[in-house]
């Protein structure tokens, strides 16, 4: 049973939350190369603004801060499912290798397999989810140990040496290609929001709606396999079939999010790291507050670095790197 006090203090810090993202979507809306007054913001929403301000708003600027959002809130429910099956803190599927196995999947698709428009949109998701479970089988299988397991740290190693692995891969796909496409993948890698627009939203909504319920309702799963195998074991928990079936989720969820933002890497371990801090390890508490957390700092980086340099802004994928490598690194040191 969890303390009332526990719970009060999620709700407050989940209202919290709601109101920072509110802030930073509405500042999000109203900054930019063409600026929309605050004043007009309401109107504009009603139907009541300019042509240009209607472009700006409903074509441009809300689209994207909604892609934003909801991909930030997929990677970091990916990576709090990862650190807990695998019971590992450093766990993200940037950093091991699954979000390298979604790119290369993307590129795959994008630059051999010519699909109309209208079904691309779609089908990329799906083509991202393909390739990042074959990476994160694979990771799985080399990680795994006959007498002990799978290794948390032997985990992280395999994932970071597939993902150079597959980074290498990216440069023999730059070197077929032509100068468009090579641009295309440069500013995927570099987790520059492309796509920007309604239908990239109706891409990944679905896989959130499904798997964001399906996360919180095996919450207390993963409570069990964070702690050990003999415990989880003990209370009768099939641990494989359970690891397999929350790595296919935390695979879909990052898969999802990359193939409509581009490779972002570190939202799926601050996310969750931050939630934990503040209400403790229960996945039942952590959870949600690790889903807003994710898509706040999403847009929050989003937002500061398309807005910070001219004429085209810095890469979200940089702006989130330069706060999460130096946090990683954190970790690494305070877990050694």
């Amino acid at each position: 049973m969890i303390h009332p006090s526990l719970l009060k203090k999620q709700k407050v810090i989940l209202l919290v939350l709601a109101t920072l993202m509110i802030i930073t979507i509405t500042v999000s809306l109203g900054v930019g190369h063409s600026s929309l007054t605050f004043d007009r913001m309401i109107p504009t929403i009603l139907g009541q603004g300019s042509f240009k301000e209607e472009f700006v708003l409903f074509s441009v600027r809300l689209p994207r801060i909604i892609v934003t959002l909801l991909a930030g809130m997929a990677l970091a429910l990916s990576g709090a499912i990862l650190q807990g099956i695998t019971r590992n803190d450093l766990a993200d599927p940037g950093i091991i290798g699954i979000n390298a196995g979604a790119g290369v999947g993307v590129a795959v698709f994008y630059l051999f397999f010519p699909i109309k428009e209208g079904l691309f949109v779609y089908l990329l998701p799906v083509a991202a989810f393909v390739a990042a479970l074959c990476t994160a089988i694979a990771i799985y299988l080399f990680s795994y140990s006959k007498k002990s397991g799978l290794e948390p740290i032997r985990l992280v190693l395999t994932g970071v040496g597939f993902s150079l692995a597959l980074s290498g891969v990216m440069i023999l796909l730059f070197s077929s290609v032509d100068h468009f496409q090579v641009d295309f993948i440069a500013k995927w890698l570099a987790g520059n929001i492309w796509g920007s627009d309604w239908p990239f939203i109706l891409a990944i909504l679905p896989w959130l709606i499904l798997l964001i319920p399906f996360a919180l309702y095996k919450a207390n799963r993963l409570n069990i396999l964070g702690l050990s195998e003999s415990v989880a074991i003990g209370v009768g928990i099939a641990i494989e079939k359970e690891r397999i079936t929350l790595l296919l989720a935390a695979v879909a969820l990052a898969a999802s999010a990359v193939s409509v933002t581009g490779g972002i890497a570190f939202i799926g371990l601050m996310a969750p790291h931050i939630a934990k801090s503040l209400v403790g390890p229960r996945n039942q508490l952590f959870l949600p507050i690790a889903v807003l957390m994710g898509g706040w700092l999403l847009v929050l980086a989003d937002t500061i670095g398309r807005n910070l340099v001219d004429p085209d802004g810095i890469p979200t994928g940089i702006m989130v790197a330069l706060i999460g490598a130096p946090y990683f690194m954190y970790l690494l040191l305070k877990k050694s």
